[in-house]
């Protein structure tokens, strides 16, 4: 092997158990590595030695992820780094573009870790117009080859993996077409969910077509109430931002008023600007009937704990909200022993379970409440509160125990 695949492939290869998350987890540190370093190599060394190593450490990565607890996502993050060296490399290193398209279809339809795509669009410059076209006949021939598709009411497909990847292959190869006709086609089928609009709008934006893709956005965030709908939401204002600025604040309201969140309305905030007064007691109102929302407003986006203070005592912010903790921290500084009262109530939610976690945050929070009042005429009350709590739960060892490892008394 060379120098290069002696220094990466043993970062990414191991006879190790990755059934473990923390042993997966620390074994996708070593392989971002391994990519930090091929990333590197890509920029200076042998472009062929360094597209041979980029594919090696491909396959077994592939191998290895089929095996690991990659709950955390570390392992196939570097897989995705592979894969997006993966292109760039192989046109520096002239590979053919008959032994290119060859591993594009092996890695699309005939491979056993089927948790990644590939983009054939990356893969146009390293093809060119020759490769480009080979690569669709063989797409074709594949599907040739399947069978028709079921009935809309019958999940059994024998071929829905095949279909699945040309249908997605349909997609982009639409947008490297520049053909807004089949950009559309392919990508709001039915138009029977946002998402798919939404789809339309990006493929719309890679091509140039930014109205269009505004317009698709905007009919996505319309679409319904849910969650893709308000995801696409997202994607029309941040379109407008960069394409129709003048537009993107009457968006914001729209957003907010359709989803009234503390996250819709920072982003309104964001954009309102000198204009925010004019929006102000709307949002504040609109807010008001969700108390966790209006108090996250007022603290994380107005930087006011004051405000956050009062409307968390308003609006009666739930006593075991953990938002408490964040208002307690910051209000603190203003009226230390004011925030004794909601401490008592986190303290009063977590006891209300039984279980070391609980009890230990029960102690901390006890414990911080003894440092506020320390030197006050709150100290003896607090005392008595941990005294009351230690006869109530005499018969939770385990609680006392964390009690006394805090130093309560």
């Amino acid at each position: 092997m060379t120098e290069l695949a002696d220094t990466v492939l043993p970062l990414i290869r191991t006879r190790a158990d990755l059934h473990r998350w923390r042993a997966a987890d620390a074994h996708g540190g070593q392989m971002h590595e391994a990519v930090d370093i091929l990333e590197e190599a890509a920029t200076g060394d042998d472009p062929a030695d360094v597209f041979a190593v980029t594919q090696k450490a491909l396959a077994s990565s592939l191998t290895l992820i089929m095996r690991a607890d990659d709950s955390s996502g570390i392992i196939g993050g570097a897989i995705r780094r592979l894969l997006a060296l993966h292109p760039t490399v192989a046109e520096r290193a002239g590979v053919a573009p008959a032994k290119l398209v060859d591993w594009m279809i092996d890695f699309q339809f005939h491979n056993r870790c089927d948790f990644f795509t590939i983009d054939p669009v990356a893969y146009a410059p390293a093809l060119g117009d020759v490769g480009m076209a080979r690569y669709r006949t063989r797409l074709d021939a594949i599907r040739a080859g399947i069978s028709p598709p079921p009935p809309p009411d019958d999940w059994r497909d024998p071929d829905r993996h095949e279909r699945s990847r040309l249908e997605y292959n349909d997609r982009r190869l639409a947008v490297f077409d520049r053909d807004l006709d089949a950009v559309i086609r392919t990508h709001a089928r039915d138009q029977k969910r946002a998402a798919w609009l939404e789809d339309t709008a990006e493929a719309l934006a890679e091509i140039g077509e930014y109205d269009l893709a505004i317009d698709w956005a905007h009919r996505a965030s319309l679409h319904d109430q849910g969650h893709q709908a308000l995801t696409a939401s997202e994607t029309w204002c941040n379109l407008l931002a960069a394409h129709r600025p003048e537009d993107l604040l009457a968006a914001r309201t729209e957003v907010f008023r359709r989803w009234p969140s503390s996250t819709t309305a920072s982003r309104l905030y964001g954009a309102a600007g000198d204009e925010w007064s004019a929006l102000s007691a709307e949002v504040t109102a609109t807010l008001s009937d969700q108390p966790r929302d209006a108090v996250a407003f007022s603290l994380f986006t107005l930087d006011d704990p004051r405000r956050a203070w009062e409307q968390a005592r308003a609006l009666r912010l739930s006593p075991d909200d953990s938002l408490w903790l964040d208002l307690i921290k910051r209000y603190e500084k203003i009226d230390k022993l004011a925030v004794l009262d909601p401490l008592v109530g986190l303290v009063d939610a977590e006891l209300e379970y039984t279980g070391v976690g609980h009890y230990k945050a029960a102690a901390r929070h006890l414990k911080r409440m003894r440092t506020i009042a320390k030197g006050t005429d709150r100290a003896s009350s607090v005392d008595e509160l941990i005294a009351d709590l230690r006869e109530d739960n005499r018969r939770r060892p385990r609680l006392q125990q964390e009690f006394d490892k805090a130093g309560l008394p």
